[in-house]
């Protein structure tokens, strides 16, 4: 049988490219470190990792079992906060969201669940996709609100352990224009109508994802402004620094911006739920989610520009 601790072991040599700095971190000596994978390696009868000049190697059975370990390590981690949860006093949640998400599709989510579930202990945290997920793999999140744009999700199907992505809704991406622009008294704009103007980014991650369309349309993207908030990005646009695409749920527009649609095609940001594929769903969690997807219908109906 293969010990558990020895996986660790090779997942933290794995990870750190050497037995020095893998016995650093798992405060071992580099000698007990590599007893670890000489028993792992006879338990195996394979060798797993190769020690050169360059560093440490893993061999194709060494990749295998980090692969394992992984798994093994998130499944042992979504055990221990089903556990606390079980012995909890009261019921818990846990929810990671980003930020748009949960300002505009949260707080209808929330009044609905709070309101069928007034027991629970609900703990919300704001984070971004490539950190939710992680949360949802190791249990430290029942699920999580994520997007992506261009691409696959943000799980991978068949992965172990299994994450499920729920589409929630497309999340078009808009025009956002200052009211003297040009043209923003069209009914709708083609991107490469905008190839002279500078653009503000509300989003950092939206930059490769911007680039790629303004190539299609026929022009490299000059930057005028890079922000973190898509709220603030309009602001920006408002007094006149560049135009701005922004997702549908984050449209707030200051009173001297304009919204106007892209001509196809239309760019747009996938919105989502991430949750554990179990044998049997947590109940609590389903409740959230079908909060969640009742509220982006509502959202998607009402608050067109």
């Amino acid at each position: 049988m293969i010990d558990v601790q020895r996986l660790r072991v090779l997942r933290a040599v794995a990870e750190h490219g050497s037995f020095n700095k893998a016995a650093g971190a798992l405060l071992l000596t580099p000698s007990a470190v590599s007893q670890h994978i000489a028993a792992l390696e006879r338990t195996l009868g394979h060798p797993v990792a190769v020690r050169s000049t360059r560093g440490v190697t893993l061999t194709e059975p060494g990749r295998l079992l980090v692969e394992a370990a992984e798994a093994i390590s998130a499944e042992l981690d979504q055990v221990r906060h089903a556990i606390d949860r079980l012995t909890a006093q009261r019921p818990r949640l846990t929810l990671a969201t980003f930020t748009s998400g949960g300002r505009h599709l949260l707080p209808e989510a929330l009044a609905r669940f709070v309101g069928a579930h007034p027991e629970v202990e609900l703990t919300v945290w704001e984070c971004e996709p490539e950190d939710a997920v992680p949360m949802v793999r190791g249990g430290a999140a029942d699920l999580a609100l994520a997007y992506h744009f261009d691409g696959p999700p943000p799980v991978r199907p068949g992965e172990r352990p299994g994450l499920d992505w729920v589409p929630l809704m497309e999340d078009p991406l808009w025009l956002a224009l200052p009211r003297g622009h040009r043209l923003a008294d069209r009914p709708s704009i083609a991107l490469a109508e905008l190839s002279d103007d500078r653009w503000v980014l509300g989003c950092l991650k939206t930059e490769a994802f911007l680039r790629r369309y303004a190539r299609l349309a026929g022009f490299d993207l000059r930057v005028a402004a890079s922000t973190t908030d898509y709220f603030f990005a309009q602001t920006l646009v408002a007094a006149g620094v560049g135009v701005s695409l922004v997702p549908h749920v984050s449209l707030s527009p200051a009173p001297g911006c304009a919204v106007i649609p892209v001509e196809p095609p239309r760019p747009a940001r996938h919105i989502g739920l991430v949750l554990p594929r179990r044998r049997r769903a947590t109940p609590l969690a389903t409740a959230m989610a079908e909060a969640l997807t009742a509220a982006a219908a509502v959202t998607w109906t009402e608050a067109r520009p």
